[in-house]
């Protein structure tokens, strides 16, 4: 993925990605499925409305729409992150609080470093 702009938002980074390729429903699914055991209190939003889905079986299974986000304390990044996909797009909206001194600024280059890897790790996840 590569990093389009972050900003400052009340006390979160919030961030534009692109993804590679433009990416399919299933695809987010994989996404989603590839992070559920990374995140303290996992909360999946289907077009912005919680969805109750913990297994694989029941996130793969949840139908397609215009968006999927993912939410809760990164285990890995060690603060509250919140990821959203867009059916069909190659947009990927991510924040991230900032909560650590990691992530105290928007700096475009400090911040690429801090979740470029992380962001791609997901991306490959959408096409396995």
């Amino acid at each position: 993925m590569v990093l389009v702009g972050v900003k400052e938002n009340n006390s979160w980074l919030v961030s534009r990605w692109n993804l590679t390729y433009r990416t399919g429903w299933e695809g987010i699914l994989k996404a989603c499925n590839s992070v559920k055991g990374y995140y303290a209190s996992l909360e999946i939003l289907v077009d912005n409305k919680v969805v109750n889905a913990k297994t694989e079986e029941e996130i793969m299974k949840l139908a397609e729409a215009g968006s999927l986000t993912f939410r809760g304390m990164s285990t890995i990044m060690k603060v509250p992150l919140m990821i959203t996909f867009y059916n069909q797009l190659q947009a990927v909206d991510v924040s991230v609080a900032m909560a650590t001194e990691e992530f105290s600024t928007a700096d475009y280059e400090k911040f690429n470093k801090s979740l470029c890897q992380y962001m791609d790790s997901i991306e490959l996840a959408m096409n396995r």
